[in-house]
């Protein structure tokens, strides 16, 4: 951080200047070491955030965080102290936005800095969860081990990630080349048999006059309906993006048919994983909630932990407060009322998240199997019925001959 600074030399002459410190208090101490006597000091806040800028150019993929947070913590084990193992993962750290951010958690590290501290500068690549998992590590006296816990848990969520991702793919291909194909036919293909209809006295089928009328449509108004329908969708992600318009669509997207069960059992079961990570690295359980509340990103999973979460605080444990809310699902209450009783909350939580994962992706499996033929048929009459529109009109036309 760069601090601007006022001050007189020991020959009482008052200069100005920019001093890159840790925090007020090293940049005053900075200062006063080098002979300087501070009558000004000043945090300067830049008009551009460099770290955001390179971040947006160069993402940090969490791949990436993985892979650093294995490397360091073989290092630990092998002996190498923190500042010796960051400046090796330099050389092999391929993105630049890592790799400088790399080599300011070491530069704080050899000013004093803890590791956590270091690396809570970079929320951009280290989240909140992290660096405070980081905290609990460096006082339990086991940074090795929390660092592969914490890889193992960022390596879990983008596995998971992907399997979804990668479910939806066929899908979104099929409904992009649905909509192209028909935009073309109406747009192309079907203005220049009308032209040829028009010529002829004859009385068309009805598919052929229901086409002929999406064809004049789209000609007519079809720019003023594309313009309509891409300022509607702004609109709705606009609002989704407001407070109030986030809540209900989290609340909405959790009782759809066919993809609400899956959010729900992908949420909790992030929830659970989460919540047994920082358990085992031996924060206490108010903590922990607090913490898997900041890392949800449903707003109606955080209101309802929220509410959990006052409640753990006035004494009612946490199996007892999720059970008077539907959002947890049976199995999670009645395992973490046991692993309260067993003393063993973790390994019960790991349990629930184990089990809603397996659900959850079979239940994405089974939408996947159905949302395919499902849209092949969609697409397949669709076609169809315009063929079969230009082809009966055709036949008309050759039996008024």
């Amino acid at each position: 951080m760069d601090f601007a600074y006022t001050a007189y030399t020991e020959d009482k002459k008052l200069v100005r200047g920019k001093v890159s410190a840790n925090d007020e208090e090293a940049a005053a101490e900075l200062l006063n070491y080098g002979g300087y006597r501070v009558v000004s000091l000043k945090s300067v806040v830049p008009l551009i955030d460099k770290e955001k800028l390179m971040a947006r150019f160069n993402r940090i993929k969490s791949a990436e965080i993985v892979m650093f947070s294995r490397q360091l913590a073989l290092l630990l084990e092998s002996g190498t102290d923190i500042v010796t193992s960051l400046d090796l993962l330099q050389d092999q750290i391929y993105n630049q936005t890592l790799k400088r951010i790399v080599a300011d958690v070491a530069s704080d590290i050899r000013g004093g800095t803890s590791l956590s501290a270091a690396l809570s500068k970079h929320p951009l690549a280290f989240n909140d969860m992290y660096h405070r998992t980081i905290a609990a590590g460096e006082q339990g006296g086991n940074l090795e081990v929390v660092l592969r816990q914490m890889a193992d848990h960022i390596e879990k969520a983008v596995t998971i990630e992907k399997k979804i991702k990668g479910a939806l793919t066929y899908p979104v291909i099929v409904v992009i080349v649905a909509v192209v194909v028909v935009g073309i036919m109406v747009t192309f293909v079907l203005p220049t048999f009308t032209d040829l209809y028009s010529q002829f006295a004859v009385e068309l089928p009805l598919p052929t006059r229901i086409l002929i009328g999406v064809a004049d449509f789209a000609k007519a108004y079809g720019v003023y309906a594309m313009l309509l329908f891409v300022v509607a969708v702004g609109i709705a992600f606009a609002y989704i993006r407001t407070p109030a318009g986030k809540h209900r669509w989290d609340r909405a997207i959790l009782r759809f048919p066919v993809i609400g069960p899956i959010v729900h059992l992908s949420e909790l079961s992030r929830c659970c994983r989460t919540m047994a990570l920082l358990l085992r690295v031996g924060l206490p359980l108010p903590e922990v909630v607090a913490m898997t509340i900041h890392g949800s990103t449903n707003k109606s999973v955080t209101e309802n932990l929220t509410e959990v979460q006052q409640e753990l605080i006035r004494g009612e444990g946490l199996s007892r407060p999720m059970a008077k809310r539907s959002l947890f699902l049976p199995l999670m209450t009645q395992m973490v009322k046991v692993g309260e009783e067993t003393g063993s909350l973790d390994n019960s939580l790991t349990t629930v998240a184990d089990s809603y994962e397996v659900e959850a992706g079979d239940k994405t499996s089974a939408a996947i199997a159905l949302i395919q033929p499902m849209l092949t048929i969609v697409m397949g009459g669709l076609i169809g019925f315009i063929i079969m529109g230009m082809v009966s009109a055709m036949y008309s036309i050759y039996g008024s001959l």
